[in-house]
């Protein structure tokens, strides 16, 4: 009888395990998941031994953007405003810096008077070239990847799209030829069109301005409002942009606290919200103003063909929050406010290499810290 049980409980596992497999085959060729743990994004922890020591006794100061190239090296930005004092100890390092993905420095280049004023964002085209912004300038530049270079501008150096062309006019948003604040730009693979996020600040502009491949005007759109949208909340300040592989170009809506998404020719598809958690409250002064820098700060996406994860700068709350690109729902984040290693101080910049890396470049903080996947699901 003992014996006549064994075989019966080994048949009925047997047959159970038949079943589960059954299931695995059939979710797989649906494209179901099989597993929820598979829905979760990576987790990361810093890499203390990213960069390697700058040469030279350079020191950078704040960062200006941090964008990856197709051979996931890392373009730092430096926006050069180091003080008296830092430079009695210390130089300049160079507008901007070529890392490899071990931190290693492999080239910098960049004059100062040259680039535009207060960097603000990078990227690069298909072809590898490298575009960079000015948060505090009218222009839009293309350097070819060793900086040797300069290959287009599209604006003048210290003008501006405003009332009297300085950063103190009104901001007029119609420029065809320079911009207000140029904040971020996208170059759409296909056709090699420039979209430029053109409104870093409040009182700039506040559109994303269109260019063909050789710097010529083709649209703008501004961001969507609905109606009963208004207050200091809702004033535009488009601070980022970024393209996704379907050709969405998705656009931080900085103090609105949220991506907006768009179609190439600027229809509105939908908003992703980037909520605000403050952490202390707290008697402040008149002046102060909780969640005054923004949440939806700067976008970088996933290297899998479909894009699966957006990485978000949240400022607000010093921390990358990791969403679901498609569902728009934020899964996790990491970060938080502080000093050391693995924390933020006004974080701003976020790019992402093939392997899953994170770069993550800081203003006041002065430094770019490398994210290293330490569990993937």
């Amino acid at each position: 009888m003992n014996r006549l049980m064994c075989i019966t409980n080994h048949f009925s596992e047997l047959l159970k395990n038949t079943q589960r497999l059954a299931l695995a085959i059939v979710l797989g060729v649906c494209g179901v998941a099989s597993s929820p743990a598979q829905q979760q994004p990576p987790k990361y922890e810093v890499d203390a031994s990213w960069p390697k020591a700058f040469p030279d006794l350079w020191v950078t100061g704040g960062i200006g953007g941090v964008c990856v190239d197709a051979q996931d090296h890392v373009f730092v930005l430096n926006r050069h405003d180091l003080t008296d004092n830092e430079l009695d100890a210390a130089r300049q390092a160079p507008p901007v810096m070529e890392f490899d993905s071990e931190g290693n420095l492999v080239n910098s280049f960049g004059d100062p008077e040259i680039v535009p004023n207060v960097l603000h964002g990078c990227s690069f085209d298909r072809d590898n070239n490298v575009w960079m912004a000015g948060g505090r300038d009218g222009i839009v530049q293309k350097y070819t990847h060793d900086g040797s270079k300069l290959l287009l501008q599209i604006g003048k150096r210290g003008a501006v799209d405003s009332s009297d062309g300085t950063l103190k006019g009104k901001p007029l948003n119609s420029s065809r030829t320079s911009f207000f604040e140029s904040a971020g730009i996208a170059v759409d693979p296909g056709n090699g069109d420039i979209y430029v996020a053109d409104g870093e600040g409040q009182d700039s502009n506040h559109r994303v301005a269109v260019f063909d491949r050789n710097g010529q005007f083709r649209r703008q759109w501004e961001p969507h409002r609905d109606e009963n949208e208004v207050g200091e909340m809702f004033v535009p300040i488009v601070h980022c942009i970024a393209m996704s592989n379907e050709g969405l170009v998705y656009v931080c809506d900085r103090r609105a606290r949220r991506l907006q998404v768009f179609d190439k020719q600027g229809h509105f598809q939908r908003n992703i919200p980037i909520s605000f958690e403050p952490q202390t409250h707290y008697s402040a002064s008149p002046e102060h103003k909780p969640g005054a820098s923004g949440t939806a700060v700067w976008v970088a996406f996933s290297s899998d063909p479909s894009q699966r994860f957006m990485y978000v700068t949240n400022q607000d709350n010093e921390r990358i929050e990791i969403i679901d690109r498609a569902r728009g729902q934020i899964l996790s984040n990491f970060g938080r406010a502080g000093h050391q290693l693995g924390e933020f101080t006004y974080a701003h910049f976020v790019a992402v290499d093939s392997k899953g890396s994170v770069y993550v470049g800081e203003i006041n903080g002065r430094r770019v810290q490398k994210f290293k996947i330490v569990d993937h699901h």
